[in-house]
């Protein structure tokens, strides 16, 4: 363990570390990586993936040098979804690395480390990697030592597999659904549309090549990038749309008349169907309250985090949560593994149409409704000068300071807080409307103007 009296430069965000390639993320920083987490892991093997970024060889190629340096075996799993490789992780019990920048532009690409139960790693865990790049004292094995990397292609087939076993595939089957899904050119490409043959659902597919520029799309899955998606839902000839983000660890959804589906009423759905009372749904406290309201209903436990994928994660397993997940899509399933899956997402909304025998427009219609509006501004100051000012002048009526400021207004609620990557301040904001969401929103940002 590193001593936490020695503090690093932080290289890990979010959601792993992320750059541009031969500018941050240079051959010879991404081997030092490589080496800092061989010397951490100290581990026999680990799993390796990537998407499909024209940048992924390069940045792959030093990461595996530093590894192999360091002793530890490299097991290749090629270009799959960031899930399949954690799903890998799970099962063989492994540390992975998937090199991936997620729904980032092409010029992007990142470094994300696994943990042996298929979760992300832990910040503690990073904290040692960061500290051993800055060091250099990493561990050097002699020639007869050196790790081996082999090659395992059957990870997507397993992944595949595994999301069968949790739904009822026979009911899916019978059902013979029209899905049309747009993979961005990520790396979802075969899996996805694999998925969907398998249940015996007619597919039409867009973008379903692996092109690391994302020359037809935004690898980011939202309504403004998903114009090809919502025409093609509008012809009426489908049952439901689906579109991931570039590593597919995201889903999100467009109804049989070309409506997009907001995150938060993916997500309720979820938690409406799949859980009773007393189980146990966690959310970061910028979801929508529609997700509370469905939890009240059913008499399931509500518990709200810090915005963030690897804390929703690691406090489902604290609390032995069932249903998780963000309003950008990212759905967690407990009974399947601790982390955003795409690909289990949509097995799970075909399960409950096929279950139900409805639409998904009718599964959704009676789920309450809320209007949300998301957007950042530049934060150019320190952070508490930003806070104390929103704090004194917005009038709230409470505060949450779960993370950032939950400010509970008259007409609605607004979230502001620093991100966690960029030199900025996201807002997300709740109200009857979307054009009193964009207001509240705006208020906050420009009362927190210097």
């Amino acid at each position: 363990m590193i001593n936490k009296s020695q503090k690093s430069t932080r290289l890990f965000g979010t959601n792993g570390i992320r750059g541009i390639p031969n500018m941050d993320l240079t051959p010879e920083f991404c081997s030092r990586v490589g080496k800092a987490i061989g010397t951490v892991f100290k581990t026999r093997d680990i799993a390796m993936g990537k998407d499909t970024r024209v940048s992924g060889e390069m940045i792959w190629s030093a990461v595996e040098s530093g590894i192999l340096s360091t002793g530890v075996n490299v097991t290749d799993l090629g270009i799959l979804p960031t899930p399949a490789l954690q799903y890998y992780c799970k099962v063989h019990s492994v540390y992975g690395v998937i090199i991936t920048a997620s729904h980032n532009p092409p010029k992007f690409n990142g470094i994300k480390c696994i943990d042996k139960d298929g979760t992300e790693l832990q910040r503690e865990r990073e904290e040692e990697i960061e500290f051993i790049v800055e060091q250099g004292e990493f561990m050097k094995a002699d020639v007869k030592n050196m790790g081996q990397r082999t090659f395992y292609p059957l990870a997507v087939n397993d992944y595949i597999e595994g999301i069968k076993k949790i739904i009822t595939p026979e009911n899916v089957k019978k059902a013979e659904f029209r899905v049309a899904i747009d993979t961005g050119n990520g790396a979802a490409f075969r899996s996805s549309p694999e998925l969907l043959t398998e249940l015996n659902c007619k597919v039409v597919t867009l973008n379903a090549n692996p092109d690391g520029n994302f020359t037809s799309r935004n690898s980011e899955p939202k309504p403004e990038n998903l114009g090809d998606l919502i025409a093609l839902m509008k012809t009426g000839k489908f049952d439901l749309g689906v579109a991931h983000d570039g590593d597919a660890d995201r889903c999100v959804f467009v109804d049989e008349n070309g409506n997009f589906i907001d995150g938060d009423r993916s997500l309720a759905l979820i938690v409406k169907y799949f859980t009773s009372r007393g189980s146990k749904v966690v959310t970061p406290v910028s979801s929508s309250d529609v997700i509370e309201d469905v939890c009240n209903k059913n008499g399931a436990v509500l518990v709200k985090t810090r915005v963030g994928a690897p804390i929703v994660s690691r406090t489902m397993i604290k609390e032995k949560a069932l249903v998780g997940g963000e309003e950008n899509g990212g759905i967690i399933y407990g009974r399947h593994q601790y982390c955003r899956d795409g690909a289990m997402a949509m097995a799970l909304v075909l399960d409950l149409m096929a279950r139900e025998k409805k639409k998904i427009s009718a599964l959704l219609s009676d789920l309450p409704a809320y209007a949300m509006y998301k957007t950042s501004t530049e934060l150019t100051e320190d952070w508490n000068q930003v806070r104390k000012r929103i704090i004194d002048r917005a009038g709230a009526e409470e505060i949450d300071f779960t993370d950032g400021l939950k400010l509970y207004l008259r007409e609605g609620w607004v979230l502001a807080r620093p991100s966690g990557t960029e030199p900025i301040m996201r807002i997300f904001a709740q109200s009857k409307t979307v054009e009193k969401a964009r207001e509240l929103a705006e208020f906050i940002i420009k009362i927190a103007s210097p």
